[in-house]
């Protein structure tokens, strides 16, 4: 009897190492036993979906004050455009008048300084033309005016140009 449990013994003992020697082959991922806890490896997920949703939110708020920004200037470049056209047209009728009723067609700048027209210089110039018609000389007289405001390549720099055609009927 004594034979049969050393015997035994042996045989288990044989087993364990044979049981050690396989598990050293396998990977450690398919060892039965987990090397930590589920829930300490779990929190550095967490982190890392944290720092995941900062950047991308602040993405989206860089992206957001940069369109806002943008759209802040193309309103303030249609108003700076606006009121430049403004000032354009007011040399226009200033060139219109003089040619019309005080029969002068000579180049002038004016320096606008009333409301939205405050700031700009417009250049007005006049070209006139006499054509004889059936009943007498009708004139014909071509007025520029070129409205600018700021200072050229600055971003607040506006300037427009228009024109217009008037006869002086008999």
């Amino acid at each position: 009897m004594k034979k049969e449990a050393v015997d035994r013994r042996l045989w288990a003992v044989g087993q364990k190492e044979q049981a050690d020697s396989e598990s050293d082959l396998l990977p450690t991922a398919y060892s039965l036993q987990p090397t930590a806890p589920l829930a300490s490896r779990a929190r550095g997920f967490s982190l890392v979906a944290a720092l995941f949703l900062i950047v991308v939110v602040a993405a989206l708020g860089a992206f957001a004050v940069r369109i806002g920004a943008s759209q802040q200037q193309t309103v303030n470049l249609s108003l700076l455009s606006a009121r430049a056209l403004a000032a354009a047209n007011s040399g226009i009728e200033f060139g219109a008048y003089q040619a019309l009723n005080a029969s002068s067609c000579v180049a002038a700048t004016l320096n606008l300084t009333e409301a939205g027209a405050n700031g700009f210089s417009v250049a007005v110039t006049c070209s006139a033309s006499a054509h004889a018609e059936s009943g007498g000389t009708v004139n014909i007289y071509r007025i520029d005016a070129t409205a600018t405001a700021g200072t050229y390549g600055m971003p607040d720099y506006v300037s427009r140009h228009v024109y217009a055609t008037f006869a002086s009927a008999p």
